[in-house]
């Protein structure tokens, strides 16, 4: 075999070398190791939220969603509520003053798409919006009536006023700030979990956040 050819067949084992390792070897070894990261980032978040969202590397599926629960609250609020139920009748008014106190728990809806996409060393995050999840009287209701002058308060007025107040006191909850705390606090702890993993987090929701 002349030297040349024995030349020949070096470079060409080399570059058949060369090109599994750049081809196969590099890209399989990356993607073992993205797909090992993004269970250590599932593992992460089971432990802080006792869930795992959907988990994408590129666009191949490593994780799929899962949750025993079917709320994820990151923030608690008690508030102080108070309402004016009124009733009038031939011209006559009769009101019913109410305060009291609710227990409120804001963060995320699991029924609805919980993902994070790992790609070119950012971590992609989609979730619902935040929303108050549960608003609860404390059972400190304190009532305060005011007569008509011929339209006294009866007892189902007082069942409909306690509706009516409850209600208002779950329209107020779904409006307050601490709904938009409840967005700053995962986006935190999202960060905090996952920068060990990327170098930057993307967050962006389901539906549009109103910005506070």
């Amino acid at each position: 075999m002349s030297r040349n050819l024995k030349l020949l067949i070096a470079l060409i084992v080399i570059a058949t070398i060369a090109a599994y390792v750049v081809l196969v070897f590099i890209p399989t070894q990356m993607a073992k190791r993205s797909y090992e990261a993004a269970k250590e980032v599932g593992e992460e978040i089971r432990k802080v939220f006792q869930f795992t969202p959907e988990i994408r590397v590129n666009n191949t599926i490593v994780l799929n969603q899962q949750t025993s629960l079917f709320e994820l609250a990151v923030l608690e609020q008690s508030f102080e509520h108070r309402y004016v139920w009124e009733s009038s009748w031939l011209g006559s008014t009769k009101k019913i003053f109410i305060s009291g106190t609710f227990q409120a728990k804001a963060g995320f809806d699991l029924h609805k798409k919980f993902s994070i996409v790992l790609r070119d060393e950012k971590a992609y995050v989609t979730l619902p919006a935040p929303q108050a999840l549960s608003v609860e009287s404390r059972g400190d209701i304190v009532y305060r009536d005011e007569q008509g002058i011929w339209n006294w308060v009866d007892l189902d007025d007082r069942t409909r006023a306690t509706n009516a107040f409850i209600r208002d006191a779950r329209r107020y909850a779904g409006q307050a700030k601490f709904v938009g705390d409840a967005r700053q606090e995962i986006e935190r702890r999202l960060k905090t979990l996952l920068a060990p993993y990327v170098e930057e987090v993307v967050i962006e929701y389901t539906v549009p956040v109103e910005p506070r």
